[in-house]
């Protein structure tokens, strides 16, 4: 039997994380003597902990550690095998976003020491004022938190796409995402997710032709934020004003690019001449 201090030594955890990872449940003394209450583990726990370890260097929280270390063990290989693949897409989509944010802060020097502004960038997205055609749309519609929107549009997405499967409906056009709350909620936004689609069903609507202030970006889903800073500006000085909800336009599948920078997508400002 291993002391808590050598148990401790050994692994690299220190004993209040030892002692909380008792508390939550994800790996318990072997044995704690009644008469003062000191801990000991066995030598067998050693891999246990080493495997705890492990998986948060991989990124695993400890709820999701605690799941899988509770998995049945004639499925343990084939699920962590899974699992595994998941988290490994997960940080090769982190690695991605981290060199192209590199790249922003070479540019960005670059321009600085060569006397031009950092946000110099913003002149070249560009603003058309276009008259939409009306679509008849497939939608679903949800309050998402700032952590929902990652997994959000996929899963919601997927299930439109499922029916459109299902029901053998007629896809008519690109991803749409429509914004229907009036400031940004981290606990909640009010986002619709639709595609277009020729058949009238339950579930379908239509978006109405309209006219609208459009740009077209190309790059990480990140910087989309500078898109609409710059359409609202160009809004305010041409004399218009917002007269319904913003969407996006997905016009390249992320799933068929692994280079954020390759990403298109179309933002649309639904606009009136102010009067």
């Amino acid at each position: 039997m291993l002391s808590i201090g050598e148990f401790s030594k050994i692994c690299e955890v220190s004993t209040k994380t030892l002692r909380y990872y008792d508390e939550i449940g994800l790996i318990h003394p072997d044995e704690i003597n009644p008469e003062n209450g000191y801990r000991y583990y066995s030598i067998k726990q050693l891999s246990k902990m080493l495997f705890i370890n492990r998986l948060k260097s991989y990124q695993f929280s400890l709820e999701e550690i605690k799941a899988i270390l509770g998995w049945e063990e004639d499925q343990f290989e084939e699920k962590l095998s899974a699992v595994l693949h998941l988290k490994k897409r997960e940080i090769q989509e982190k690695l991605r976003t981290y060199e192209y944010t590199l790249k922003q802060i070479n540019s960005d020097v670059l321009n600085l020491e060569n006397g031009i502004s950092m946000m110099s960038y913003l002149n070249k997205i560009e603003v058309q004022l276009v008259e939409t055609k009306p679509m008849h749309i497939l939608f679903t519609r949800q309050m998402l938190s700032s952590d929902d929107y990652a997994l959000g549009y996929g899963k919601y997405f997927s299930k439109l796409y499922e029916t459109i499967a299902t029901e053998k409906l007629t896809l008519q056009g690109t991803p749409i995402t429509i914004y229907h709350s009036q400031e940004y909620n981290p606990a909640g936004n009010d986002t619709e997710f639709a595609l277009p689609i020729k058949e009238n069903i339950k579930g379908t609507r239509e978006l109405s032709e309209e006219l609208c202030a459009r740009s077209v970006y190309k790059g990480p889903y990140s910087e989309l934020t500078s898109v609409y800073a710059k359409l609202t500006e160009w809004i305010e000085n041409e004399g218009y004003e917002m007269v319904n909800s913003p969407y996006e336009k997905y016009i390249t599948d992320p799933s068929q690019t692994t280079d954020p920078e390759d990403l298109v997508t179309e933002v649309y400002f639904p606009v009136k001449k102010r009067s």
